[in-house]
């Protein structure tokens, strides 16, 4: 597993042998997913230009630098910052479990007056999205925020919705998904 590919571990896959795992998408099904979500930004955003990705850590960091390979093809005249941000220290759960803040948080530029394309893998609860909408705030006032996830498995316990979405995945609430480039896995 290479640096950017991160163990899912908001969805509690951590170590354990994906040999249960059923698969979703394939790794040709994720990169036929990025390129969509990719054109679709910049329809909805008439180009690349004051776009900025941010990645959530750890599981949106991959997605945020395959989108931004993307657009660089699609839009090459502006070139798409990417940063990364850990919202650990944001949570609303945070007497409930313990605080580890294992990611570093890096925006290359201000976010005042651009569009900010928050990407996340899975998206559950919208929990972690809250979190980083308020950790967001550290960086600049941004004109727009948009999300970009790989799976909506629904469940939502916020009024949070995602502007881009590679597959919409219903699941049970025990169910446990990983999305990576090399696919999306369920068990």
């Amino acid at each position: 597993m290479q640096p950017h590919d991160p163990m899912p571990v908001d969805q509690g896959l951590g170590d354990e042998s994906p040999a249960d795992a059923r698969t979703v998408l394939s790794a040709d099904d994720v990169g036929r997913a990025l390129t969509r979500i990719a054109h679709e930004i910049v329809e909805r955003n008439h180009g690349a230009a004051q776009l900025v990705l941010v990645g959530l850590q750890r599981g949106g960091v991959w997605m945020a630098e395959a989108l931004a390979a993307l657009l660089a093809a699609i839009d090459p005249a502006y070139p798409v910052p990417v940063g990364r941000l850990d919202v650990s220290f944001h949570r609303d759960d945070v007497g409930l479990r313990p605080i580890v803040p294992g990611s570093v948080t890096e925006i290359p530029v201000t976010l005042d007056g651009r569009t900010v394309v928050l990407t996340d893998d899975v998206l559950f609860t919208g929990r972690t999205v809250r979190a980083a909408l308020e950790a967001l705030n550290d960086y600049g006032r941004p004109r727009a925020v948009q999300l970009a996830v790989m799976v909506d498995r629904g469940h939502r316990e916020l009024p949070i919705r995602p502007d881009f979405v590679g597959k919409n995945l219903p699941t049970s609430r025990d169910e446990l998904v990983a999305a990576t480039r090399a696919g999306v896995t369920i068990r």
